[in-house]
């Protein structure tokens, strides 16, 4: 069966959407975007985030969610995959590495971006082996932090 990749338009958000969810529900993750807070972020007036498709016979059966970060750490753009899905039927076929490549391609063209960064679960030890088999390095010098709504508030960005 022919696979082909392809950067998501506006009418695929449904899709998205449910493989997203998808995704969550693997990870243990609650899932809280809608197909509209999809389509704001990612088709709104300042896109935040593209997503590559990868469908076979019409059917989608991957995808990776990516936005650009600057780094000047490491003086380039980096892409950073916030999600990547393979659907169960497809997995073990190599189409993580395909989308990542089909990603690493289209933020060359699009950002410049020389790198790609992701985040694993440390409760998921086969994504781990996924990622260190296709040469991703564990940050060690720095922790991710967030902070979420409340905090913001705290912080006066309301004002």
């Amino acid at each position: 069966m022919t696979l082909s990749f392809r950067l998501a338009e506006e009418a695929d958000m449904p899709r998205l959407n449910a493989a997203l969810a998808a995704l969550s529900e693997t990870l243990g993750d609650r899932h809280l975007s809608s197909e509209d807070d999809l389509r704001r972020a990612g088709f709104g007036r300042h896109p935040v985030f593209r997503a590559m498709l990868a469908e076979a016979a019409g059917e989608l059966v991957g995808l990776a969610l990516y936005s650009p970060s600057l780094s000047t750490s490491k003086g380039r753009v980096v892409s950073y995959v916030s999600d990547l899905w393979v659907s169960p039927a497809r997995r073990g076929q190599r189409l993580g590495p395909r989308l990542l490549a089909a990603v690493a391609r289209d933020a060359a063209a699009v950002w410049g971006a020389g790198a790609l960064k992701l985040n694993v679960y440390h409760d998921n030890p086969a994504a781990r082996r996924f990622y260190d088999r296709l040469g991703f390095v564990a940050a060690e010098h720095h922790t991710e932090m967030f902070l979420d709504e409340a905090g913001i508030a705290a912080l006066g960005a309301s004002e």
